[in-house]
């Protein structure tokens, strides 16, 4: 699955940052959670709504996002 199918963005939802399937949790939450150490079993136990898929889905997002960043030199 693609991760566009999973990712959402809603201007009237958590200020229009990218969540998961239309929820409140956003991909910035999931990728600091692995970030800090959490397992995929971890955020999975204590978010017990979302699925592998979602969090593949936000490693996705990121690496989507790193591939189409630009650097402009001033």
């Amino acid at each position: 699955m693609n991760h566009r199918d999973l990712i959402t963005v809603e201007a009237d939802k958590r200020g229009g940052k990218p969540c998961i399937r239309g929820m409140r949790i956003t991909v910035y939450d999931v990728l600091s959670y692995l970030a800090a150490g959490m397992t995929e079993q971890e955020i999975l136990d204590d978010f017990p709504y979302l699925t592998r898929e979602d969090i593949l889905a936000c490693l996705g997002y990121a690496a989507d996002r790193e591939h189409h960043q630009m650097v402009i030199h001033a």
